[in-house]
């Protein structure tokens, strides 16, 4: 029986047995972290990725007046991390930090490493999730330049079906890019929908 989240994923999106799912343990740690614990620090190097085993992480950032503006939620079965500070060896840009109390796994390089040697077609399994990821990030991106406010949440809703209730109003705005008050109204309306 797989003992863990990250253990299940790992079986299903590379393809592994159980036996050589197990083998992978000595690559990775599992830390507790609690709420408001920061991994991540802008500025920092990082060569870490963090897999959310349970709670719920989130990546963000500042503007120079101040405003936080949140790049992604990581809830569970999640991953999340700077590519820019892990494969180009970049200084990070943004924040990596517990919204809830969580247990994430921790792993590098070392962890692909090995996994590419149990996995047959492990570079294209891993170049097919590099090409979903920019996909999302370009929809994300259009979303922000184009979508209503209402648009951008339903889709919210689509992507983090069970997080409406998790995460604060305020930081569910900011992922958004509109204000509290607006958010407000885009779910009064929606629900007035919904009626």
């Amino acid at each position: 029986m797989m003992s863990s989240n990250f253990q299940w994923y790992i079986k299903k999106q590379w393809g592994l047995s159980e036996e050589d799912t197990l083998k992978l343990q000595n690559f990775y740690e599992k830390r507790s972290l609690e709420k408001g614990e920061v991994l991540l620090q802008i500025e920092e190097f990082s060569n870490e990725y963090y897999f959310v085993e349970s709670g719920l992480l989130k990546s963000y950032s500042y503007s120079s007046n101040g405003k936080e503006h949140i790049l992604q939620f990581a809830p569970e079965n999640w991953l999340i991390g700077d590519r820019g500070s892990i494969h180009l060896k970049e200084r990070s840009s943004f924040y990596v930090e517990a919204i809830e109390d969580s247990l994430v796994c921790i792993f590098n390089e070392s962890f692909f490493d090995e996994l590419s040697k149990l996995c047959a077609n492990f570079r294209e399994r891993n170049e097919a999730l590099l090409h979903k990821h920019v996909r999302h990030l370009n929809h994300r991106i259009n979303l922000l330049l184009g979508a209503s406010a209402e648009e951008r949440y339903v889709d919210f809703l689509k992507l983090y079906p069970n997080l409406s209730k998790r995460v604060p109003l305020r930081l569910i705005a900011s992922y958004l890019g509109i204000t509290p008050e607006s958010l407000s109204r885009v779910r009064k309306k929606i629900a007035h929908k919904e009626l």
